[in-house]
């Protein structure tokens, strides 16, 4: 039956546009099925949907030979979809826009310190460890949202596919973090611990947020925006001088 089952998805996965339904079916079912493991372990982090589903889709390409590649070409629609969800988020920020314009300040200041700081112990952990050039430029934006990351990365030249891993991972880990971060800290302001969620975890903290309420969504969808915004306009300067 497994071997069925192989035979199947690799016939599937021979022609293009049958790939692309695959990969797209493949994607729907792992994150309902992580969305199912998240609301019966009680929204525990550790069963987020994108931990489970990201598992899930590993596990598959694994046992069944099929190449990232060949996964990432056929689920384009999912890359596509990111940026207008990503400016979707501007609709919450108008409805808090009141309370953000009377933090503009400190917003902004703990945006570009806290996204410098972000890239900059990325790349210095990353030196320390060995990595170089190409990695390092890769990972250089891992606390920036996904389509803004793939740009930078692209036009700093990393690896497209390391980005894309060293985000989510950041964004799960930063997810899985926050909880602890705000009691050791006693940050029980939702406007706060929404701009250290966009800010350390983007989208899948940015996800989190809106499930404690819409104020710290909507704070979490700015730092999110402003990180990104601040990332890429610096981040190819920054690599091109200190010649990374």
């Amino acid at each position: 039956m497994i071997e069925q089952l192989k035979n199947s998805l690799t016939q599937l996965t021979s022609s293009e546009h049958l790939n692309q339904l695959s990969a797209i079916i493949l994607t729907l079912a792992a994150y309902q099925f992580g969305q199912f493991c998240y609301q019966r372990s009680n929204r525990l982090m550790l069963f987020h949907p994108v931990v489970i589903a990201g598992c899930m889709i590993a596990a598959v390409l694994f046992y069944f030979d099929i190449s990232y590649s060949q996964y990432r070409d056929g689920s384009q629609l999912f890359y596509f979809l990111l940026g207008p969800a990503t400016v979707a988020l501007a609709v919450p920020l108008y409805q808090e826009f009141r309370h953000i314009r009377q933090l503009a300040g400190p917003i902004l200041i703990t945006v570009m310190l806290g996204a410098t700081i972000a890239a900059g112990s990325a790349v210095l952990l990353g030196g320390l460890m060995g990595a170089e050039g190409e990695v390092l430029r890769s990972i250089a934006s891992k606390s920036v949202t996904t389509p803004i990351a793939l740009g930078i990365s692209d036009k700093i030249h990393g690896i497209s596919t390391l980005t894309t891993g060293v985000v989510v991972a950041t964004g799960i880990l930063g997810a899985l973090m926050a909880p602890l971060a705000f009691r050791l800290c006693s940050l029980t302001d939702p406007r706060l611990q929404g701009i250290v969620l966009g800010l350390n975890a983007h989208g899948i903290g940015t996800a989190v947020a809106f499930e404690k309420n819409a104020s710290c969504g909507a704070f979490s969808s700015l730092a999110m925006g402003l990180t990104g915004a601040f990332t890429a306009l610096t981040l190819p300067y920054a690599i091109h001088f200190f010649g990374i």
